[in-house]
């Protein structure tokens, strides 16, 4: 029995914390061990690694922005020079009306562009750590290192290797904006969402409207010529139609191509960031973001409309009656 006691003694080890700079005997072979006084996980594998890509994905990012800066500026510059001319023929009311929706959607598109990419995404709050006598008993509970940043780091805390530092409420990295989205600015990113999806349907209608204006009238030569009845007939005259207008658009001015280019990327767009605004709303509203649903960390949130109120900064209490089910939530989306 006493052999069998020292020969298990001789196969534990000791190594220290990072969180206290306790130490503890741990058994042999154990990868992840967690501080029964300050909670903090160790992960024995994982070395400090040094990022040497950076500066390319950093270059990477500012390229993208620069490309979406570039395409922002050709849609309002663009949109307002083809259909300047349209909407004042109709009436200087019109024109007026078009000139101040296309102010407002600029300034309100450029300027949640402007603060989701260039705001901090959201730096972790500073902890006390690596001492044991300034390390209470549960302060780092369920804190993790991270070894690019060298410090510690919570469960809401991913570090990002395109920013090089770690995000509070990370849910992803878009290179669009060339910066994180997390918990410092993921409201402003959610706003650019929604502006930009207002203001390409207003291009689009816009666009459709102008090109009905301007468009060359349809030459159909063929038209009383064309016999037979039921599909035959109407596949006939559709293919008719179709000539007449790919003819017409010969005819078509600078403008007018420029009203077709700005419709087919604008209603495409749309749909992109319709699909994108609907899953990022999701999330918030189950209380996660896209990081913890792909790991499965979010699983403590719950489903409840109070983490749209409460991550758009709206008043619980007066709509609390209105709406069906509250429960309390443990949402991670608090700002």
């Amino acid at each position: 029995m006493q052999e069998h006691i020292i020969a298990s003694l001789a196969e534990d080890r000791e190594s220290t914390c990072w969180g206290c700079g306790l130490r503890l005997l741990l058994p042999s072979g154990a990868s992840t061990f967690k501080c029964g006084w300050c909670g903090a996980i160790t992960l024995q594998t994982v070395q400090k690694q040094k990022d040497k890509s950076l500066k390319w994905r950093w270059l990477r990012d500012r390229g993208f922005v620069c490309v979406l800066l570039v395409f922002i500026l050709f849609v309002i510059c663009g949109g307002v020079w083809a259909v300047y001319p349209v909407v004042f023929s109709v009436s200087q009311f019109c024109g007026i009306f078009h000139s101040t929706v296309t102010m407002v959607l600029a300034v309100a598109t450029l300027s949640s562009f402007s603060l989701a990419a260039f705001r901090s995404p959201g730096t972790p709050p500073n902890v006390i750590w690596g001492s044991y006598p300034l390390v209470e008993k549960g302060d780092l509970e369920n804190y993790t290192f991270c070894n690019y940043c060298s410090k510690p780091k919570s469960r809401r805390t991913h570090h990002c290797r395109s920013c090089g530092m770690c995000v509070l409420d990370m849910d992803h990295h878009c290179p669009f904006i060339g910066n994180c989205v997390g918990a410092g600015n993921h409201k402003h990113f959610i706003m650019f969402l929604i502006s930009a999806i207002v203001s390409t349907i207003y291009v689009s209608i816009m666009a459709v409207y102008s090109l009905w204006h301007i468009w060359p009238p349809l030459s159909v030569h063929e038209l009383g010529r064309l016999n037979g009845s039921g599909s035959k007939f109407g596949w006939s005259l559709s293919k008719e139609i179709i000539h007449a207008v790919l003819r017409s658009t010969t005819l078509l001015s600078i403008r007018g191509f420029i009203l077709i280019y700005l419709f087919i990327s604008s209603f495409s767009l749309q749909i992109g960031l319709a699909v994108l605004l609907c899953q990022q709303l999701w999330y918030i509203y189950e209380g996660k973001t896209y990081l913890s649903h792909i790991s499965s960390q979010g699983d403590d949130g719950e489903k409840d409309c109070q983490n749209l109120l409460r991550f758009f900064g709206c008043p619980l209490v007066s709509f609390s009656r209105h709406l069906p089910i509250f429960r309390s939530s443990k949402k991670r989306h608090e700002k």
